[in-house]
C-alpha cells in the first residue's frame, strides 16, 4: 500500500494567488502576453545598497548557521526600528526571525494553539491565514465584515463572535486583500473587547510602510495601556524593501513566547537565511528613500486604479488606504455569459477574464468574499492600462 496522506494535509486548500500566478506563467511560457493583477509582489527591483550588503555578507564568510531566532544584530535592529517608529520597548530577545512573515505567523500558531482553540479572523482575509490556523487542529471562526465599513471588523461583531473557546484575535491592518486600514480609535475599540475578555492579538502589520495620503498607521500594540503583553507582531522585509524572494519575516512578543518560537524554529529550519539577514540589516538601518520613492509610484497607481474602477459601471471597491490591491465588488457583472461562457461566481468571473482577456486577478472567494476580485497594482503603469482595458472590453462582452 502506498503511503497515505494525512487527514489534516488533504484538508489543506491550495494558495489561491499561488495557483492564479502559476496559471498566468502557463500563458506567458506559450507566448501569450499576461496583465498579471495576482501576485502580492512589488515589481521593483530590490535596492542596490541591500544587494551590496548580502554580497558583503557573504565575501565575509557569513554563509554558515546563525543563531535560531537570527543573528543578534539583525533583531536589534528590527527592535530599534519598532522603537523608533512607535515607541514600543523591545529587546533583542523578543524578535524571532524567520524565514518569511508566512514563516512567523506559522509560527505564532503553533506555539498558540491548541486543538479546538478559535482564532477570530475577519473577512475577507489574506488566503493562508485560516489554512496556516487550522494546521494547528485550532478552528478558524470567520467573521464576515461589511463594504459600507471597508470590511473593518466591528467591537460589537467581535464581541458576539467570542466563545469560551476563543484565544486569538488576528488583525492585518493595512489589509490584504482589501487595501482598508484601521484608525487608531477603531483599533482600541477593538482592543479594549480584548482586554475584556483576556484574548491574544495577532496583528499583521507587514504593510504598514505602504500607507497613503495623511492617514496614520497605528501599530495594534500601541493603541492601549497594557496591549504589548497581549500582542504578537508580525511584520518583515518583503513588501516595504521588494524583497520578496530573500524570505525575511520577524514576530515581535513577550519574551516567553519569542522563546518557544525560537525552540519551534530551531526544530524546523534552524535559521533564516544568513545572507538574507545581513541583507535585511542594510535594508532597515540603511537610506530609507527607496521606500519612499515606492509608495511615490504605488501612489500614482492607486489614483489611477480608482479613477478606473469608478468609471466603469457596476464596479465598487472600499478606500485603498494601504497596501496595493483594489477588493473590487464585481457582483452586478456576475450570473452573466461572456463569449458564451456563463459566470455564476467570483472563481468564474475571474477564470472567464484570464482566459478570454489574459487578465490575471483572484477571487473573492479564496478571501473569504465571494462576488469580489483583488487586483494587485504592484506592477506597471502600462500593464494596468492596458489591463484595464481588457476588464472593461470583458465586462462590456457580458450578457
Amino acid at each position: 500500500m502506498p503511503p497515505t496522506i494525512s487527514r489534516i494535509i488533504q484538508a489543506l486548500e491550495p494558495s489561491a494567488t499561488m495557483a492564479m500566478a502559476a496559471k498566468a506563467k502557463e500563458l506567458k511560457a506559450a507566448g501569450k502576453t499576461v496583465y498579471d493583477f495576482s501576485l502580492g509582489e512589488p515589481d521593483f527591483t530590490t535596492p542596490e545598497h541591500i544587494c551590496t550588503a548580502a554580497t558583503d555578507a557573504m565575501k565575509a564568510g557569513h554563509t554558515h548557521y546563525t543563531a535560531a531566532p537570527g543573528i543578534l544584530e539583525l533583531r536589534t535592529a528590527v527592535a530599534r526600528q519598532y522603537h523608533d517608529r512607535h515607541g514600543l520597548e523591545y529587546g533583542p530577545q523578543q524578535v524571532v526571525v524567520s524565514n518569511g512573515a508566512k514563516h512567523s505567523l506559522h509560527n505564532v500558531f503553533t506555539v498558540l494553539c491548541n486543538p479546538g482553540d478559535e482564532v477570530i479572523i475577519p473577512a475577507p482575509y489574506w488566503v493562508s491565514y485560516a489554512e496556516l490556523v487550522k494546521l494547528t487542529g485550532a478552528v478558524p471562526v470567520i467573521v464576515d465584515t461589511d463594504e459600507a465599513n471597508d470590511f473593518k471588523l466591528t467591537p460589537e461583531q467581535l464581541r458576539a463572535a467570542i466563545t469560551d473557546k476563543t484565544t486569538i484575535l488576528l488583525v492585518c491592518s493595512p489589509s490584504n486583500p482589501t487595501g482598508s486600514m484601521y484608525a487608531p480609535d477603531e483599533l482600541a475599540a477593538l482592543a479594549d473587547v480584548v482586554i475584556e475578555r483576556d484574548l491574544t492579538v495577532v496583528s499583521d502589520e507587514i504593510y504598514e510602510r505602504l500607507v497613503y495620503g495623511d492617514r496614520k498607521f497605528a501599530s495594534f500594540a500601541t493603541v492601549r495601556p497594557g496591549m504589548q503583553e497581549r500582542t504578537i507582531i508580525v511584520n518583515g522585509a518583503s513588501k516595504a524593501y521588494a524583497m520578496t524572494g530573500w524570505r525575511i519575516g520577524w514576530t515581535l512578543s513577550p519574551v516567553k513566547i519569542a522563546a518557544a518560537m525560537s525552540n519551534l524554529q530551531s526544530q524546523e529550519t534552524s535559521n533564516p537565511s544568513s545572507i538574507s539577514q545581513y541583507a535585511a540589516i542594510a535594508a532597515i538601518e540603511g537610506p530609507q528613500t527607496c521606500v519612499e520613492d515606492m509608495l511615490a509610484e504605488f501612489t500614482k497607481r492607486r489614483e489611477f486604479v480608482r479613477k478606473r474602477i469608478a468609471s466603469i459601471d457596476g464596479l465598487s471597491c472600499p478606500d485603498m488606504a494601504g497596501a496595493f490591491y483594489a477588493f473590487v465588488n464585481v457582483k452586478p457583472h456576475l450570473k452573466r455569459s461572456y463569449q458564451g461562457e456563463q459566470v455564476d461566481n467570483s472563481s468564474q468571473w475571474c477564470l472567464a477574464l484570464l482566459e478570454q482577456q489574459n487578465v490575471a486577478t483572484v477571487m473573492g472567494s479564496a478571501f473569504g468574499a465571494e462576488g469580489y476580485a483583488r487586483i494587485s497594482f504592484a506592477t506597471s503603469m502600462d500593464i494596468l492600462s492596458q489591463g484595464f482595458d481588457r476588464i472593461e472590453a470583458f465586462l462590456n462582452s457580458g450578457k
